[in-house]
Parts: structure tokens; sequence; C-alpha cells
């Protein structure tokens, strides 16, 4: 019987494999070919587990074997497998034998794995350097994963891999310091968002900003047998390759990610309209600069929304055109207009959107005033990967029934655990929040009901500490007690100074 293979095994082995790259190409750049190898191991542990099994039950018969493997959820032949790719590890055009490899996997499996790695290069000069050193990181790149066994007999659930694979996004993440919030949210957020919307079976399930997938999986781990069809758009064409990846290690077979700018060319449509989506998450780039250049060029945004009418098909942006320079309600007003009559929404973003002016005031007025917030949520600081800045959540819904908005503040210290590079969501933090928000509850310190008319008088500024006081009187002072600590101190201070001038003397100074 195989030894089992465990989950701190396989983290451990991908996280040595990275020795190859570091110190010769940025995290950012090699956590591709790292995820995108573990991908390749994968697909051909399990399938070559496949044809043993079958041979052994068809006792051989190699055309009863093809018929049954022609009915798995992937093909390989055998010039794409790991196996091969290993035996040709000295081979001096290594990095252009892996290439043809993914291209045949594509081919094989043009239903699934469409364009999964167009974005990945392993021949590539400019990126891995001259042909020597190429070679000798693409060697010991092969020679790591050769000690891995990703065999389903092993690893025993199918999800070991997939969590192998968030588990490396979220390192190289945090590797990569501010570049890797561009790719990945940290899996404790993931989860508060996927809760916070609540999806249910047969949801449309959408994330305009998806990179590597890892938010909308933790949505889709909220219903059973992952019943819901997952859309996202990615417009990095390395990450939008990693969500596939990521989609397909979940289970997740027919997911639509497209590859592509949202706010300028969104491309999940239905007649020519924006797609409905009944769920939406995001974690949008914050304060997007020059979001709508994809629209005008160069030259003055705003002037140009104002003087030709929207230039945007779509009209997302009747209700005010964002600064050029901050690009959040260019994407949340995006996403209300992809929104389903009964759908629900979370999105991150930086509190700036609670209370700057100008049109993003005009925006956040109107989407008050159609009644379509339902709360607000204070994340701690130093959550997210490359900025030490506090976050909000924002809950949106559409056929409201009610017009008061919740404010939750959970910024302080009990409600987080401090770690050394990066702030940390504890389950505990994260079912207070969750049941705060579904309770609807006020609590001392950390949630309010606020009333439409309140909103209102506070000139639409949803700034929390305006809804949620949080303040903490401190102890009164005992002047007495200070008193008399001074004088003590000055009783000694004259004492180590009749000390000193002693010393002095006895060295004649």
């Amino acid at each position: 019987m195989q030894e089992k293979v465990t989950q701190d095994h396989i983290n451990r082995i991908l996280w040595q494999a990275a020795d190859s790259f570091r110190g010769k190409i940025d995290s950012s750049t090699y956590k591709d070919y790292i995820l995108t190898m573990l991908f390749i191991k994968y697909l051909s542990d399990s399938y070559k587990e496949k044809v043993e099994q079958y041979t052994e039950r068809y006792n051989g018969d190699e055309q009863r074997v093809q018929r049954a493997m022609s009915r798995e959820r992937f093909v390989l032949d055998e010039l794409s497998t790991f196996g091969y790719l290993y035996s040709k590890r000295n081979d001096p055009e290594i990095g252009e034998i892996i290439n043809k490899a993914l291209e045949r996997i594509e081919n094989e499996n043009t239903g699934k794995l469409r364009g999964v790695f167009r974005n990945i290069d392993f021949n590539s000069e400019s990126i891995l350097g001259k042909a020597k050193e190429r070679n000798a990181i693409l060697r010991s790149l092969l020679e790591d994963f050769n000690q891995l066994s990703l065999r389903p007999s092993q690893i025993g659930d199918e999800d070991v891999v997939g969590n192998a694979y968030q588990y490396m996004i979220g390192q190289f993440a945090s590797d990569a310091g501010k570049k890797g919030g561009e790719f990945y949210t940290p899996a404790e957020v993931s989860e508060l968002l996927a809760r916070l919307v609540r999806p249910k079976e047969n949801d449309r399930v959408y994330d305009p900003t998806c990179g590597s997938g890892s938010l909308l999986i933790k949505v889709a781990n909220q219903v059973p047998n992952k019943k819901i069809a997952i859309y996202g758009q990615e417009r990095n064409g390395a990450t939008h390759s990693l969500a596939l990846m990521n989609m397909y290690l979940h289970g997740i077979d027919d997911a639509t990610i497209e590859w592509g700018d949202t706010l300028a060319n969104p491309l999940l449509l239905e007649d020519g309209k924006l797609m409905k989506h009944s769920v939406i998450v995001a974690n949008p780039p914050f304060s997007l600069d020059k979001w709508a250049m994809g629209f005008a060029g160069e030259g003055n945004i705003d002037k140009k929304f104002k003087m030709e009418g929207s230039l945007d098909p779509f009209r997302r942006f009747e209700w005010g055109v964002p600064p050029s320079s901050k690009g959040d309600y260019a994407f949340v007003q995006h996403m209300l207009y992809s929104l389903a009559e009964d759908g629900r929404m979370a999105t991150i973003l930086p509190h700036g959107v609670l209370f700057r002016g100008a049109s993003e005031g005009q925006i956040r007025k109107q989407i008050l005033e159609m009644n379509l917030l339902d709360a607000v949520i204070g994340l701690p600081e130093g959550l997210f990967y490359g900025t030490p800045i506090p976050a909000c959540i924002m809950v949106f819904k559409k056929d409201r029934k009610r017009k008061d908005i919740l404010f939750i503040d959970a910024s302080g210290e009990d409600h987080y655990e401090k770690e050394k590079n990066q702030n940390k969501l504890r389950e505990k933090d994260i079912e207070e929040i969750v049941s705060t928000y579904e309770k609807w509850e006020t609590k001392e310190k950390f949630s309010s009901v606020a009333t439409f008319d309140e909103i209102k008088e506070n000139d639409f500024n949803l700034n929390i500490p305006r809804y949620v006081d949080t303040f903490e009187e401190e102890e009164p002072v005992d002047m007495v007690e200070v008193k008399s600590n001074i004088a003590n101190i000055k009783d000694e201070l004259q004492e180590v100074e009749a000390q000193m001038e002693k010393y002095l003397k006895e060295l004649g100074l």
C-alpha cells in the first residue's frame, strides 16, 4: 500500500522548488512557472493512475483502456506527461519541449483547458535568461517536482492539490508585497465576503476583478457540491491563466473566466447587455489611476464624458463619472449594473469611498437614495498585501425592504490577530461580523443601525465613526498621587546628583 502524502509535505516541496528561481527572477513572475508545473504534475499523476487502474481492470486490452480514458475529465498523450518532460530535463531545448507539451494539453482538452497556458513561456529568454541559465533553472525545477507524488490514491482528497495551489498563491502574494494584492485576496477576508453574500444552489456568481480566482472558490465552497455558476474577468494574462488552473484543481470545470479589462471592455454579456448575476464579490485595485483610459485615450477623461455624453456603451456611469485618478466607484457602478434584481454583493474598498466628495459624493448619494447599500464594515489595518491601511467592505442588495444601514467597526485590536508581517482575521472575528450582520444588531462600540434620515443629515457621509462610537474614556488621573510621584523623583534626583559630585571630586575633576 502506498504511503499517504500530507498537505504539509506537498507545501514544503513546492516552496523548496521556488528556490530554483529565487534571486534570479521576481517572485511575482516566477510564481507562474511554479504553479503551472504543479498543474502539469497533477494532471500527469492523476492520468497515469487512471491508466493503470483501467489496464488492470481490462487485462491490458488497450482499446478498452483508451475508450475508458476518453471519458475522463481530461486527456494526455505521452509527450505531454511530466514523466516525459523529466526524462528530457537535460535536453538543450527543454524550454521548447515544455511549451509544446502545454500546447498539446490545450489542443487535446479544448473544451476545458482552452487558453490556459497561452500566457506562460518556458523558453523565454527575457524572463528566464539565456539558454545555459534557463536550462539549469528548468532542470532544477523538474527535479524538484519529481520528488512530489500527486497520485489520487496517495493524496486521498483532490482538494489537497487545490489547497496546495491556494497555499502557494498566498505565499507568493506575501513574498511579492504590493504586487501580491493584484492576484490574491487573503483567505480569511475571502471567507468573510463569501459568508456575507450567502450563496445558494444555482446562483450565478461573478467577480469582475477575479485575480487568481481564490475569492470565487471561497464562495463556491459555501454551496454543497459547488452547484453554482462561476463567472469572472481578469485583465492580467498570466493571472487569468492561474485562475483557470485554480478552478480546475478545485473541481470547477465549467467556470467562465474572461481575459480583458472589465471597465473598458466587459466580456460577460447577454444579448449585447451586461450579464446579470445573483451574487457579486470583488476586491478591485484600490483607487485605480487612469481607469478610463480604455474609453477616451489621452486627455481629460471627466471632460470627455461630459462633452460627448457617456462614452460607455453600457451606460454604467449615469450616476456620475468617478475622477480619472480614482476608479473605486467605476467598479462599484459596474457591479451594481451587473447585479440581478434580487442580487447581493460585497466588495472591498478603501475608506475614502465613504466620505470623499465631488463626483464620488454625488455617486454615493445616488446609491443611497436608490436604497442599494445594506451595510458598511470597517476592517483592521494590515490585512492586505502591500498596504498597511485598513479597508472596508460595502454590502449592497437589490430589492431592499429596509432603508436603515448597518455599520460595523471591526478595526479594533480585539477583533484580529497581530502577526509580524500581516494581520489576520480569526474564525471568531469572521463569525462575529457575519452574526452581527445577519442579526442586524446594534452592539456597543462595535455596530450601529443608522436611519436614512440620519445619514442624510450627515450629508451622505458614511465615515464609520459618525455612526459607531468606539471612544474609550480614559481612567481619571489621581493628581495627589502624581504630585507625590514627582516629589519622590526630585528627591531621588538630588541623591544621584550628590553621589555624582562625590565621584567627580575623587577623580579630581
